[in-house]
């Protein structure tokens, strides 16, 4: 391959490269903020001098029950050395009083291996380490009424411990504006029957549930108002390079740390765009946010920011984990003959079931543009979720010349949604 008009994307724990066919090819990509020299150091510093809060070890009693709260496999936080760092900031802490939960929310439960792979052997054999169950009543606590009308129920660990802490990373999100502060929280640690009431059609589709927003977005208000129902103790979120290395610490109090971090990552994975694309070819960042179609969602979301309407997308997300299979995203996919009448039902509230909300950001993509997915799903279930099965990158782009011309516009996001463009 001639490397002048080679792009790459991330794709599993790897990368793959294509030939372009044009000249014409805008490359987005974050700003590559180095990494923390010293992240251990760091983080010591920032743990001692938290934003909006006194010192967490200032109320912290050997008696106390403390609940950790981490995300699950699906997420690329270095959690092993947060926490291997947070238990050396807390010193001889019993480790019988710790309990690291998963947040989970409406994802599968993860396995031992998956559990040893997030926070290390050691951590794992030494401290308990439990899964947040959404749909098990036996393990959920009310917490009351949102001020948006539905009960919250939560994990009783999580409720029941004196002392709370969240950690995560902030990263623009599709619904919630950024991902990090209550999200850990609200849904990782939140009942199924919760979780959908603030997933409903009206949040989701509303114009403010998008990327980089947090003032006046409603996907994010109800989770800060269900995080505000427990509130955890103290917030640990960073921010990532595309190598899982700290670039920044955000830690302190739940709202006002995630606030600086989320104005921080405004600056530095926001993209503008003076024009929309024919054709945007994205990726889900990667492992181990590709494992599966439901997540691939996002990267699909950042491209159809700055495609033109009826242009192409072309997805390349590995989905080795499949749609996946728990939940019902992929049985309501292959239910519904066209996306248009999925989302006519969801509208309507003939559809209220499980992943309801990523199939609502997915139909709406559908409406946007074409999309084409290079994965290792096998062909047929990808038609079957009304996408256009690719073999190689570097075909579709050239079988897309006959359609577009030779003045064919193209953008490529190498990261997916850890960039996110915007038309100015």
């Amino acid at each position: 391959m001639s490397e002048q008009n080679l792009a790459t994307v991330q794709f599993g724990r790897e990368s793959i490269s294509f030939q372009l066919p044009t000249d014409n090819v805008k490359v987005i990509e974050p700003q590559h903020l180095p990494a923390l020299e010293d992240e251990w150091g760091a983080f010591m510093q920032h743990f001692k001098e938290p934003i909006g809060c006194k010192p967490f070890l200032d109320d912290l009693k050997p008696e106390d029950r403390l609940a950790v709260v981490i995300p699950d496999i699906t997420r690329p936080l270095p959690t092993e050395k947060l926490l291997s760092w947070l238990f050396e900031a807390i010193g001889d802490f019993p480790a019988e009083q710790v309990v690291i939960l998963s947040g989970t929310g409406t994802h599968r439960k993860n396995s031992e291996a998956e559990w040893i792979e997030m926070v290390g052997e050691v951590i794992y054999r030494k401290y308990r380490c439990v899964d947040n169950l959404g749909t098990d009543e036996s393990t959920l606590v009310s917490v009351g009424m949102s001020p948006y009308g539905y009960e919250v129920k939560l994990n009783r660990e999580y409720v029941q411990a004196d002392k709370r802490i969240l950690m995560g990373f902030i990263e623009p999100h599709f619904m919630a504006g950024f991902s990090g502060g209550y999200k850990a929280m609200f849904p990782g640690v939140a009942a199924l029957e919760s979780i959908m009431h603030y997933h409903k059609p009206e949040n989701i589709g509303h114009p403010k549930s998008t990327w980089g927003v947090i003032e006046g977005n409603p996907t994010q208000n109800n989770v800060r108002a269900a995080g505000l129902m427990a509130p955890a103790d103290l917030l640990i979120n960073v921010t990532l390079d595309d190598q899982r290395a700290i670039t920044g610490y955000f830690i302190g109090d739940p709202i006002e740390a995630h606030d600086a971090g989320c104005d921080f990552c405004r600056e530095t994975s926001m993209v503008a765009c003076e024009e929309r694309f024919d054709i945007v070819v994205t990726s889900n960042s990667g492992y181990p946010l590709d494992q599966n179609l439901y997540q691939s969602v996002k990267g699909m979301s950042a491209a159809a920011k700055i495609v033109k309407p009826g242009g192409l997308i072309i997805m390349a997300a590995r989905c080795n984990d499949g749609f996946p299979d728990h939940g019902k995203f992929k049985e309501t996919l292959f239910r519904y003959g066209s996306m248009s009448e999925m989302l006519s039902d969801i509208r309507e509230k003939r559809l209220v079931d499980l992943d309801q909300w990523q199939l609502q950001v997915f139909a709406l993509l559908h409406e946007q543009a074409k999309i084409a997915l290079y994965s290792e799903l096998d062909a047929e279930s990808v038609r079957r979720a009304h996408l256009e099965p690719i073999d190689s990158i570097e075909d579709r782009l050239k079988a897309a010349m006959e359609e577009y011309g030779s003045d064919v516009s193209i953008a490529i996001l190498p990261e997916g949604p850890m960039t996110i463009p915007y038309v100015v």
